[in-house]
């Protein structure tokens, strides 16, 4: 019994846990971040190609 009580009062994981959604969290940042870098990356290239071709 002992050890089950133990079990329910160790909160060594939620620390890992909260990592993990922090990491989770500045990966989702990131991925927007890229991606509206690169549809405006992709538009100022198209730009840049439509103007040499004139």
């Amino acid at each position: 019994m002992t050890s089950f009580i133990k079990l329910l009062t160790n909160d060594d994981g939620a620390t890992a846990i909260e990592y993990g959604l922090i990491a989770a969290l500045i990966a989702v940042a990131a991925i927007t971040a890229l991606t509206s870098i690169g549809t405006n990356l992709n538009t100022t290239f198209s730009n840049v190609a439509s103007n040499l071709n004139k």
